[in-house]
């Protein structure tokens, strides 16, 4: 079996990306689902597969080469369904606001900090404590959606939510960090 050709960093229009667009396309539909019926096994079903296919775009992006329109899409993917689902929670009274807020703010936050650094020809990579940060966020959504867990142990997605919100924060302040380091060092860190 033949490895495919890889794309050039300029690529558009990839394998990898199309996934990445389905995704952005399928996490409104997430939103309403929990906006019409609260925690449900459909809007669980539907996050889950939103929130998993970002392992298949990342394997098809490491397998047919990144893009720096991957590099951008595919993060916004991931805060457009965690920000939304966890909104769309807060609407229905499963989320408290605060924490919502405090991951709200730090994910646009750093993504302006990342924005303004890429524009100085500085790159921020992002580092496997942002990877981890983001699964526990889905996590906490996820147990949020479960009617169950909803129900009779409300206490569970409001750790595993106050759990995001502290690596949420630590994550940001290991970004600002590395923005320091390279604007020092005028590279990446």
């Amino acid at each position: 079996m033949s490895r495919s050709v890889p794309y050039d960093a300029s690529a558009k229009l990839t394998p990898a990306n199309a996934v990445t667009m389905a995704r952005l396309a399928l996490s409104p539909l997430v939103v309403l689902a929990i906006l019409a019926n609260g925690p449900s096994y459909g809007a669980l079903a539907l996050g889950t597969i939103v929130a998993v296919t970002d392992g298949l775009d990342g394997w098809l992006a490491r397998r047919h080469g990144s893009t720096r329109s991957g590099a951008f899409l595919d993060p916004l993917a991931d805060k457009v369904l965690v920000l939304g689902v966890m909104g769309a929670l807060v609407a229905v009274s499963v989320f408290p606001v605060l924490p919502v807020l405090l991951i709200a703010a730090r994910e646009i936050g750093i993504s302006a900090f990342r924005s303004y650094y890429g524009r100085r020809g500085l790159a921020i990579p992002a580092r496997q404590s942002a990877k981890v940060k983001t699964v526990v966020q889905e996590l906490a959504a996820a147990f949020a959606l479960m009617p169950p867990v909803v129900e009779h142990a409300r206490w569970w997605p409001l750790t595993v939510l106050w759990l995001a919100v502290a690596l949420t924060l630590a994550s940001g302040g290991l970004y600002v960090l590395d923005g320091r380091r390279a604007l020092t060092t005028g590279g990446s860190r």
